[in-house]
């Protein structure tokens, strides 16, 4: 014979399979990373002892000031990410939850994305050359460009590998002894793309000292949602807006784009 429960017994009974999602819940691993502030690089200098950038076959000048590539710095695709770590890092504006698959290729083991992402690099800097040269007019064939920046994979630091050449080719000087940093893609014919993790790239770069932050115009509303006091913000579309916007705050005269 069924004997009734009472009502503490029956709030019992079914108050335990919630207890069991919920412990599920706190840890079991999620598909999420954990990003914060990478570090940055000056492309005009030295990474590791050796010139990020080297140009043979044609006449390079001395450069003032930086520019600054910039990353995030996310845990890893093996990583066990459970909803405490999310919880923890939603509130904290040095670090962002980011799902897994926007930082890393969806399905591949993690050497399978080491090389991934420095295919990636190597198609950046194969394309950031291709679009300077061609902004500089210069022939391919007779200007050898080399880049060097260990420890750094993916394609976000392509704007900057290509304003660093103008720089080192070019006849004036892009940053007036400023701290510049930013992100971005960039194509062959020199158009920029977003790239993500923007809020996080602005600190890194504030960190480090910058002062100007170009910035994929596409990505201007998440640049602006978290960024650091005395860091000026210049969209950009193209490697040749980029240019401009830098001759125009280093002479100022002309408009300089903010997001």
């Amino acid at each position: 014979m069924l004997s009734r429960l009472t009502r503490p017994q029956f709030l019992a009974v079914c108050g335990l399979p919630v207890v069991a999602l919920l412990a599920t819940a706190v840890f079991a691993p999620l598909p999420f990373s954990v990003a914060q502030p990478g570090l940055t690089a000056d492309v005009l200098g030295k990474n590791q002892g050796d010139e990020v950038i080297t140009v043979s076959g044609a006449p390079t000048h001395d450069t003032s000031g930086q520019l600054r590539m910039t990353t995030i710095e996310a845990t890893g695709p093996d990583a066990s990410i459970h909803l405490g770590d999310v919880l923890s890092s939603w509130f904290d504006t040095d670090r962002a939850v980011m799902p897994r698959d926007a930082v890393y290729p969806s399905g591949d083991d993690v050497s399978e994305i080491e090389e991934y992402n420095q295919e990636q690099m190597k198609e950046s800097q194969d394309s950031a050359t291709a679009a300077a040269l061609r902004y500089l007019r210069m022939d391919e064939d007779d200007v050898d460009v080399q880049l060097r920046l260990e420890d750094v994979g993916g394609p976000s630091a392509g704007l900057l590998f290509s304003l660093g050449i103008v720089d080192k080719l070019g006849a004036g000087d892009l940053t007036g002894g400023r701290v510049v940093a930013g992100t971005g893609t960039i194509t062959d014919g020199g158009r920029v793309g977003p790239v993500g993790g923007v809020p996080l790239k602005t600190q890194a770069a504030r960190r480090d000292g910058a002062t100007v932050f170009l910035v994929p115009k596409a990505e201007c509303s998440d640049a602006r949602a978290e960024l650091p006091e005395g860091l000026r913000l210049i969209p950009v579309t193209t490697l040749k807006d980029a240019v401009d916007s830098l001759e125009a705050l280093d002479s100022g005269k002309g408009d300089v784009p903010a997001c």
